[in-house]
């Protein structure tokens, strides 16, 4: 029965050993079952010291225990810690994966909403001015003709409709789905990386080879990875670190899809100061003084558009952005064959 339960259930004897775990507790600790039983707690790699302490702590008092947010090889989990006879403990894990999406995908649509706003408000504030602006050519045009000045004029009409149809197609991204290979998009925005930095942090590429092709945009899937490339690098990075995976059980990013592929783009740059990341993929929110705020809030667009989400994760060392876009299982299935 304990095996049909999602969260982990593990039993430890009078001594910390494991005597009994679901198959929950394999993905939570990251090992199996054959590996595991009769080993002490302590010896599985990736426990937490806190854990172990406050399995001692109940097993001496007997007080259950609740610890939250603890880091563990499947992820992060909160757990509950209950006494049993004979000096045995029961550890309950609750994963926080869901929770953590659904947040995330929730602050998708704060930030994606505020770029459709901000979209709004230059339209207001700028499109009013450039009429002027416009009409105020197109007199000159008529009354100059074709001399030098009434040329000019015309310039300003022309540029004056394309600021004006960039601002109408600001916010609002117009894509040409098709089959793209996400790792040669991946070489792309690299190779443009490349040029732009003169060849300074050294790229290190980490492809699943056998993700097939996905449905999308190709050009707009290079601009989302090249804005995050491009971030380590004008973060300070040296070394940057592209990965791509099949991530299974995703299923809110898109209804009845729950496998997606990711690729994280981690670095050792700067890393991303605390009072930002709650606001990293807002429209105008920037830790650089020539920064406009708007790379990571478009490319945030960009994923949505295609059903998917950007995330951000703090390293030790710099800073991990994930994008993950949803795919068909069967396609997984037929590439795994």
């Amino acid at each position: 029965m304990l095996n049909v339960l999602d969260t982990a259930v593990l039993e430890l004897d009078g001594r910390d050993r494991i005597k009994q775990m679901n198959d929950a507790a394999e993905q939570c600790l990251g090992t199996g079952k054959d590996r595991t039983f009769g080993a002490s707690l302590a010896q599985v790699k990736g426990v937490p010291g806190s854990l172990i302490e406050a399995v001692a702590l109940t097993r001496k008092d007997l007080r259950r225990r609740h610890l939250r947010e603890c880091r563990l090889a499947g992820g992060l989990y909160d757990c509950n810690i209950q006494a049993l006879e004979n000096q045995h403990v029961l550890l309950e894990m609750y994963d926080l994966s869901w929770e953590q999406q659904r947040q995330q995908l929730e602050q998708r649509e704060v930030q994606t909403g505020m770029l459709e706003l901000l979209r709004r408000n230059l339209g207001h504030e700028i499109r009013n001015p450039l009429g002027g602006i416009r009409g105020a050519a197109q007199m000159m045009a008529a009354e100059l003709k074709e001399q030098e000045l009434g040329t000019l004029a015309r310039l300003i009409m022309r540029e004056v409709d394309r600021i004006d149809e960039l601002i109408q197609r600001f916010g609002q991204p117009q894509l040409k789905h098709s089959n793209a290979d996400i790792h040669k998009i991946a070489d792309e925005a690299i190779d443009v990386l490349m040029a732009e930095s003169g060849g300074v942090p050294k790229v290190e590429r980490d492809f699943d080879p056998s993700i097939p092709q996905i449905t999308g945009d190709a050009s707009a899937l290079r601009q989302i990875i090249l804005n995050l490339v491009l971030n380590a690098y004008q973060a300070g990075a040296k070394n940057i670190l592209l990965r791509s995976r099949i991530e299974h059980g995703f299923a809110l990013i898109q209804p009845g899809k729950n496998t997606a592929v990711r690729v994280d783009v981690d670095d050792d740059g700067e890393g991303v100061p605390e009072h930002l990341r709650v606001m990293l993929f807002l429209p105008l929110a920037t830790g650089r003084r020539d920064g406009t705020g708007l790379g990571l809030a478009m490319a945030q667009q960009l994923a949505a558009a295609h059903g998917g989400l950007l995330s951000y994760e703090a390293l030790a060392q710099g800073s991990r952005f994930s994008l993950r876009l949803p795919i068909h299982k069967e396609l997984v299935e037929v590439a795994g064959e």
